[in-house]
């Protein structure tokens, strides 16, 4: 093995992050199957080999590898004390001998192999260490940048890979800029033949609920507790939150002196709409908040079939409801509550018609 390639297995091994050991043993092992190929007949190919690789010189020896044993069975991989012993007289039952069966071409053989399998070995151990990297990132958020658009899918470069942000998982009406940097909340990291497979979102509830963490230091520290998070990507979020230190204002920590802590999470989402809830443990309290910015008359709740009936202001119902029945629909998400709603007077028309 010349000294040449040995430089260029160092380098690669400096450029890609790849331990030398792993990259040397798997060259070994490369070595072990080209010699049974090339020079193992009949029985000697269920023989046991190793292959040991100067990592300095380059000098490669071949062993063939017999268990010690009292009776020998199987002469392949086993031999007698008495024959080991010609070898090294210090060896005991049970112990290993590594017999040099070296061929004297075997280095250009060896080399063959291993440049065949270099390249292919280097590349699963570069997917090996992405996918490491990117699994200790699941359902975190990691930093994309533009690459192109590809009919309705998005290319990201997410630093030593590429991935693509599906149609699916794109804020509606977000526009996508080359070169232009945005965050990712990773949904999935995943193990492929062609590589690990990033699966990352623009959409997901989890993307708010991190930002949120990042920018609200009492979150992040425990103080305050975001309880449940309800999303309709581009168009509004509704998030839920309480307070563990009753001098903290769980409400007041998430949206910010002069709301710049909210404002931000607001900027990178698009100009999405955030909610900020204060979660209550009293189901009818946590209903009435979460309908919001809605003021309510009165709730009243059905615990068995988990239904809630909530009463506004004639001129409080269209917000209660909101476009498209959006926070009605949002809220019921948030609080995990059906939620009905009736202005006053529907409520008392409803009840007159009850009584005659």
């Amino acid at each position: 093995m010349n000294a040449d390639f040995l430089l260029a297995l160092k380098e690669i091994v400096k450029e890609k992050g790849i331990s030398e050991d792993q990259l040397f043993e798997t060259i070994e092992d490369a070595m072990v199957a080209a010699y049974k190929k090339n020079y193992s007949k009949g029985s000697e190919t269920n023989q046991n080999f190793k292959v040991t690789m100067n990592r300095e010189t380059g000098d490669i020896k071949v062993f063939s590898r017999k268990d010690i044993v009292e009776n020998v069975l199987n002469p392949v991989n086993e031999i007698t004390l008495e024959e080991a012993k010609n070898y090294d007289p210090r060896y005991e039952i049970g112990e290993i001998v590594d017999i040099e069966v070296t061929p004297k071409d075997f280095g250009r053989v060896a080399a063959q192999a291993a440049k065949q399998l270099v390249i292919q070995r280097i590349k699963e151990a570069e997917r090996n260490l992405i996918y490491e990297e990117f699994a200790e990132k699941e359902f975190d958020i990691i930093n994309g940048t533009v690459i192109r658009k590809d009919k309705k899918n998005v290319l990201v470069n997410i630093g030593r890979i590429e991935t693509v942000l599906n149609e699916s998982e794109q804020i509606p009406g977000e526009q996508y800029n080359f070169n232009e940097k945005l965050k990712l909340y990773v949904v999935e990291v995943k193990k492929t033949s062609k590589g690990p497979s990033i699966v990352v979102s623009r959409t997901h509830p989890n993307l708010v609920k991190r930002l949120f963490e990042i920018e609200v230091p009492e979150i992040y520290e425990g103080i305050v507790e975001i309880k449940s998070i309800a999303r309709e990507a581009g168009s509004r979020t509704k998030i839920a939150v309480y307070s563990n230190d009753e001098d903290v204002d769980a409400m007041g920590a998430c949206v910010g002196s002069k709301g710049l802590r909210v404002q931000n999470i607001v900027n990178e989402l698009g100009n999405e709409k955030i909610d900020i809830i204060k979660w209550n443990k009293l189901p009818e309290e946590y209903i009435a908040n979460s309908l919001s910015p809605a003021k309510t008359l009165d709730v009243s709740i059905d615990e068995q079939n988990k239904c809630a009936k909530v009463i506004v202001d004639d001129n409080q119902l269209s917000l209660a409801i909101g476009k498209e029945g959006q926070n009605v629909r949002l809220a019921a998400k948030l609080t995990g509550w059906k939620i009905d709603i009736k202005s006053k007077s529907q409520h008392s028309v409803e009840a007159t018609t009850e009584e005659e």
